[in-house]
């Protein structure tokens, strides 16, 4: 009960903030805010591959929590299987988004998800992305703290074996 709970106010909040104006980076949850899109910071995340970037919209994905962040993948990166501990809804901002579920990467269990498509990820699922006909970015809701943990640690490429 107490997980539906936390997805109602996540999904409350996250309407609530975006019907209010204010100007700011990885906003606050208890206060009014906006970002637009020319003003999002995107920084490398040290648990995806180089290339990668993320950006903190709300909240503090460090903390106990509701956040949303972004995520952007170039064209032919491939995120490795691996689970995180917070159950997730991804929407597909542009390009197309590739997951798979499994703890082995295997391109034939991948499926296509076009902008504006919604995916929901229960907490602790193996899966798998892969950029694979061109880059994508995709906004990630949740309730943290986040935490990613690689099936194979030698995937991770911050080199830790979990988070």
């Amino acid at each position: 009960m107490k997980k539906i709970n936390s997805f109602k106010f996540l999904f409350c909040s996250m309407v609530w903030l975006g019907v209010q104006y204010t100007k700011a980076q990885s906003l606050q949850n208890d206060k009014v805010g906006d970002i637009y899109a020319e003003d999002i910071k995107w920084s490398a995340f040290p648990s995806f591959p180089p290339e990668a970037r993320l950006a903190v919209l709300i909240g503090d994905p460090k903390n106990e929590g509701p956040y949303v962040v972004r995520v952007r993948l170039p064209s032919n990166v491939v995120l490795m299987p691996h689970k995180h501990p917070e159950a997730r809804v991804y929407t597909v901002i542009s390009g197309v988004f590739y997951i798979g579920i499994g703890e082995k990467y295997d391109p034939t269990k991948l499926k296509a998800y076009p902008p504006g498509s919604v995916f929901v990820l229960p907490a602790n699922t193996p899966h798998f992305h892969w950029a694979k006909s061109g880059g994508y970015e995709t906004q990630v809701s949740a309730y943290g703290p986040l935490g990613i943990s690689y099936i194979n640690p030698s995937d991770d490429p911050s080199g830790e074996k979990t988070k």
